[in-house]
């Protein structure tokens, strides 16, 4: 996969020159993230890590990613409807997997009190790698898909004008205009705005649930202000405060602060950490309102690895999606082998490939937020230590996708410009509304590209470990 800029990676000093006018143009655009020094003030922010220069990706895998986000999207959407599916997929995790079981036992609860929201609102993303094969050709493999607080949205819709900027300065105006126009925040509000809508109250607000300290606020700002132009109020609020002020009436809507709440949209809550006694006690009440939730629990249970796991068996998209082969041949075309690791004797092979093999494998807890995932031989001591424990049914085993590396320079504030071998991972962003049983926006709205030195197993942007980037498609 070539690209015009591997003589430009030989020259230090006109890299450190165009480095310097990248920072400048990126802070400009807002590519920005506060600092980890002060994650809750944005007094003194810095740019957001990001490449230098596009990094190649094939046309046509690009547009396999787009081509088959609708159909992710009817999928997701179609397993939250499946409490018997979630609640038979999810019995062996949910009895060694403490946070899983939570998120569990608030479903279970808003299921026998019935569910009160009419509107749902789906706001993914599905991330892929690019599979070198032996014949040297690419083939996108899933790696995963995030149904709660897909993130970087905002900051993917800025870094287009960075890579045109550095390529025009080189006088390569040709490939400046083959960089991708991407606004992923816009799709994102969209999505929100017509929930918002069909939810019916003109003076209702969005609800966004944050953390404390968030250092990717500009991310979620960029989605918040194409709301405010819609007219469409936002308040930040924590679950802390939704534990203090939130309340619910007779018709279970949501108030906070006084305020009618149409959409409650987390950016917050998809780890065990986000959560104290209170936390939970403040997401079971957003769950048993009837404000569209971003997602509801049923959805963020969807998004985990054991569903995905479950859903590369053999009949199981054929069952969520019946009549629609086209749809579940593209799906099935995206998935990497994924195993289970329940008891039994289909866990047991599985463990045994894996130690035989590690290099070829990956284990992953269900777990969003990077860098939880285990390599090489860290892995194969865990497996050693789950084999004969019912802990093992926590975790899945899926084959590790191998990309071909290429050269990129990756810029981080108060790190040297430095040109590495680097691997991509390109996540498309799908949104998706039903009202009722009628869905009535199904779409893909824009891409993230994230690169990383191939040294990094795990992690992402937000885990320091990625950065920002955009495809050159070639």
């Amino acid at each position: 996969m070539a690209t015009g800029w591997g003589s430009l990676l030989q020259d230090e000093q006109q890299l450190e020159e165009l480095a310097r006018q990248a920072v400048d143009r990126a802070l400009a655009e807002g590519v920005l993230l506060r600092t980890s020094q002060a994650p809750s003030s944005s007094h003194v922010v810095s740019y957001a890590p990001f490449t230098l220069f596009p990094s190649p990706v094939p046309s046509a895998l690009l547009e396999q990613a787009y081509a088959v986000q609708a159909d992710f999207n009817l999928l997701v959407d179609a397993v939250s409807q499946n409490a018997v599916f979630l609640e038979q997929t999810l019995s062996s995790t949910i009895k060694r997997d403490s946070f899983t079981a939570r998120l569990f036992d608030i479903h279970k609860q808003v299921l026998k009190e019935g569910i009160a929201q009419t509107v749902f609102l789906g706001l993914n993303r599905s991330d892929y790698m690019f599979q070198c094969n032996p014949d040297g050709s690419a083939a996108l493999k899933q790696i995963e898909i995030n149904t709660v607080s897909a993130s970087f949205g905002g900051l993917a819709s800025r870094t287009p004008a960075v890579h045109r900027h550095v390529l025009s300065v080189l006088g390569k105006t040709k490939e400046a205009a083959k960089i991708l126009f991407n606004n992923p925040s816009k799709g994102l509000a969209m999505g929100i705005a017509k929930a918002w809508e069909l939810y019916g109250s003109a003076n209702a607000q969005v609800l966004l649930i944050a953390q404390e300290k968030e250092r990717n606020i500009f991310d979620q700002r960029a989605i918040e202000n194409e709301l405010l132009a819609r007219n469409i109020h936002v308040i930040r609020r924590r679950f802390e405060d939704v534990s203090e002020k939130g309340s619910l009436d007779q018709d279970r809507r949501l108030f906070m602060d006084g305020r009618e709440i149409a959409v409650v949209y987390f950016r917050d809550g998809y780890m065990p950490g986000h959560y104290s006694l209170q936390n939970w006690e403040a997401r079971l009440l957003l769950e048993r309102s009837c404000a569209v939730k971003c997602p509801d629990i049923a959805t963020q249970l969807a998004g985990t690895k054991k569903v995905q796991q479950e859903l590369s068996r053999v009949g199981v998209l054929e069952s969520f999606l019946p009549g629609q082969p086209e749809a579940v041949a593209r799906l099935r075309a995206t998935f990497a082998g994924l195993y289970s690791l329940d008891l039994g004797e289909e866990g047991d092979q599985a463990i045994t490939k894996a130690i035989a093999a590690p290099s070829c494998f990956v284990l992953k807890p269900q777990r969003e937020g990077g860098g939880n995932n285990l390599y090489g031989e860290e892995m194969v001591q865990a497996l050693e230590r789950l084999k004969d424990s019912e802990e093992r049914a926590s975790y899945i085993l899926m084959e590790k996708i191998e990309p071909e590396p290429f050269r990129n320079c990756l810029l981080r504030p108060g790190s040297p410009a430095r040109v590495i071998q680097c691997i991509s991972e390109l996540g498309i962003f799908g949104v998706y509304v039903r009202e009722g049983k009628t869905l009535v926006m199904n779409k893909h709205v824009g891409h993230l590209l994230r690169t990383k030195a191939i040294e990094h197993a795990d992690g992402g942007v937000a885990a320091g470990v990625a950065v920002l980037d955009n495809p050159y498609p070639v």
